[in-house]
């Protein structure tokens, strides 16, 4: 996964969320557009965008940004960042068998997830589907475990400074239905489904992965196409050669979806307008 484009109402506020809460780095800021990540990665795109209103929170868009630590002492480390500086925004954590997990709100209501995955060898697969189950983890818990009271982590924690790398692990969207999400995004773009909870939510990936990509009805079923708002503008996929880039486009084309083709990027609207660019890695 690549970057993700938020629409936002206050830019300033909101890179100082994701930099000095989230612990990302301001890699740009041009004018209106501001992109945060680690290192040369971008993880989240946020662009200036005050004269739109808010979404209703049935309207389908983004559930969470869900962004992938490499280790537990970098994930550990800001999330105490985000507990320290922007308290009011943690909303839970939990184990997920796969991963460990926690969930914030930022400031403008897009859903963020911090997590470390556990090593492909512990995940369990049976006949394709990967096992994940919701059990409570102790945040408080496992920053005791992870930080210490006075290794890299603690100091870190306490000074800003950002541990570790970090990357889009997957990006969980609100839309109407199950079974439109699954005839988008597997059977005409071509993601694997991986788990599923009945009409609830479909979990989709490639590669192997737990899950690249989800879909819930949580808060959203029966919502229709969005209209712009603040909030998600765009998700990004990234595919490895031109030659996959090219193989989509033909794939897209066979199934009738519309897209926008650049030369360097494939762009396509889900069946709710939520916005999907493709890009190559090389």
């Amino acid at each position: 996964m690549g970057a993700v484009t938020l629409r936002v109402a206050d830019l300033d506020g909101m890179v100082r969320y994701y930099r000095d809460g989230v612990t990302l780095e301001l890699l740009s800021h041009d004018g209106p557009v501001a992109v945060l990540g680690r290192g040369t990665t971008p993880i989240v795109i946020l662009q200036h965008a005050p004269e739109l209103k808010h979404a209703s929170p049935r309207d389908a868009g983004l559930f969470h940004t869900a962004i992938l630590f490499d280790t537990r002492e970098a994930l550990a480390t800001a999330i105490a960042s985000v507990a320290t500086r922007y308290p009011g925004t943690f909303t839970g954590s939990a184990d997920h068998l796969v991963s460990e997990a926690f969930y914030f709100t930022d400031p403008e209501g897009n859903g963020v997830e911090l997590y470390f995955d556990r090593d492909r060898s512990q995940w369990s697969w049976v006949h394709g589907t990967v096992e994940m189950a919701t059990i409570y983890l102790d945040p408080n818990g496992y920053l005791r475990e992870h930080l210490g009271e006075a290794g890299t982590a603690a100091v870190a924690a306490t000074d800003g400074t950002r541990l570790g790398h970090a990357v889009v692990g997957h990006v969980h969207l609100s839309v109407g239905d199950v079974a439109s999400a699954r005839e988008f995004y597997v059977e005409r773009l071509g993601f694997e489904t991986t788990a599923e909870m009945g009409d609830q939510a479909l979990f989709v990936s490639a590669g192997g992965y737990h899950h690249h990509m989800a879909m819930n009805t949580w808060n959203s079923r029966g919502a229709r196409r969005r209209g712009l708002a603040l909030g998600l503008g765009k998700v990004e996929i990234v595919v490895p050669t031109a030659d996959d880039l090219g193989e989509l486009g033909e794939r897209m084309a066979h199934y009738r979806v519309g897209t926008r083709d650049d030369g360097r990027t494939l762009a396509f609207d889900d069946p709710w307008a939520n916005l999907v660019e493709v890009r190559a890695a090389q």
